[in-house]
């Protein structure tokens, strides 16, 4: 396993990387980065923890609605319909915005007790 250096909001971190994969870990690093550089620039967030769940969330959120479209379209080349829209908390989408939501206080309780995380 081989390890880089690398900046993320002007900090240094020292990852374990295996081989070959150093190109994707770049990547992902100038994701991270780019994606807490644009919460800390808005100014609304200063703590760097803040800062890096909400960028953790902004990604994982992104990841899923690519899921989701990469889904309709595989739904639409089989000429089947798109999952419909969860209406209530029976349907595993709807559960899982409920544990997003749970999870956000948990993070703001933990983080800091003066405001709203999101």
């Amino acid at each position: 396993m081989k390890q880089i250096e690398v900046q993320i909001l002007q900090q240094s971190y020292l990852l374990a990387c295996p081989e070959g994969q150093e190109s994707r870990l770049l990547e992902a690093v100038e994701r991270v980065d780019t994606a807490m550089t644009r919460i800390r620039d808005a100014g609304k967030v200063r703590a760097r923890e803040r800062i890096a769940v909400l960028a953790a969330l902004n990604l994982a959120f992104e990841i899923a609605d690519r899921e989701a479209a990469d889904l309709a379209a595989t739904a639409q080349r089989r000429n089947a319909p798109a999952p419909a829209a969860p209406q209530d908390l029976d349907t595993p989408a709807a559960a899982d915005e409920q544990r997003i939501q749970q999870l956000l206080l948990r993070l703001d309780e933990a983080l800091d007790s003066q405001g709203q995380l999101l």
